[in-house]
C-alpha cells in the first residue's frame, strides 16, 4: 500500500478510475486500472492499494508505486510548472521561432523554405524570446514530450552533422 501526502491548497478527487489533481496552476487528471489498484482519499492523503488477487499481484504492486510516484508528479506540478530551457543555435541562416495553434514552426532552419513542425502535447506552453525557449506546464510527462518534439523537429538530415549543428538544444543547468 503506498500513501501519498496532499499538501494544503491542493484539491484531489476520485471519480471512477480517474484521479483529479486540482491547483492553483490547473488541473491534471490520471487514469488507473480499477481492477488492479484500489484508490481512497482521507482528509490529508490518497491511499493506493492492491487488489486481492494472487495472479496479479506483481503486476498490481508495480501499478501501485508507479501511480503513487504520478500523483506525486501531478502534486508539483499544480503547485509550480515542470520547465524545460532550450536555446535555438545557428551559424549558417539565422533561424525563427513561432508558436501557431498546438504546433512550434522553425523556420528558415538550414536555409529550407518550408518550415519545420513540432507539437505541443496536452497543455503546454511553449514560449518564445529570441533564440530562448521555454517549454513548461503542469504534467511532467507532456512537457518533456514536447521538448523531445522540438529536438527531434531540428534533425539535421543529409548533412554532415560536425559542420552543420543549427537546431535547437538543451541549455543545462
Amino acid at each position: 500500500m503506498e500513501e501519498v501526502e496532499v499538501p494544503a491548497g491542493i484539491e484531489i478527487k476520485i471519480e471512477g478510475s480517474k484521479v483529479i489533481t486540482k491547483g492553483a496552476l490547473g488541473v491534471n487528471e490520471r487514469t488507473f486500472n480499477s481492477s488492479l489498484l484500489t484508490v481512497e482519499k482521507d482528509a490529508k492523503s490518497v491511499k493506493i492499494s492492491t487488489v486481492s488477487d494472487k495472479k496479479l499481484a506483481r503486476k498490481a504492486s508495480q501499478a501501485t508505486v508507479a501511480l503513487a510516484n504520478e500523483v506525486r508528479s501531478d502534486i508539483t506540478g499544480v503547485t509550480k510548472h515542470f520547465e524545460v530551457l532550450m536555446e535555438a543555435v545557428y551559424a549558417h541562416f539565422p533561424m525563427t521561432l513561432e508558436v501557431k495553434g498546438n504546433e512550434l514552426l522553425i523556420k528558415n532552419m538550414l536555409g529550407e523554405r518550408a518550415p519545420r513542425r513540432a507539437a505541443i502535447v496536452g497543455a503546454t506552453k511553449v514560449a518564445v524570446k529570441g533564440k530562448d525557449v521555454r517549454v513548461y506546464g503542469t504534467r511532467l510527462d507532456d512537457v518533456g514530450q514536447t521538448a523531445a518534439n522540438i529536438r527531434q523537429a531540428c534533425n539535421v538530415r543529409n548533412k554532415d552533422t560536425r559542420v552543420f549543428q543549427d537546431g535547437i538544444y538543451y541549455l543545462s543547468e
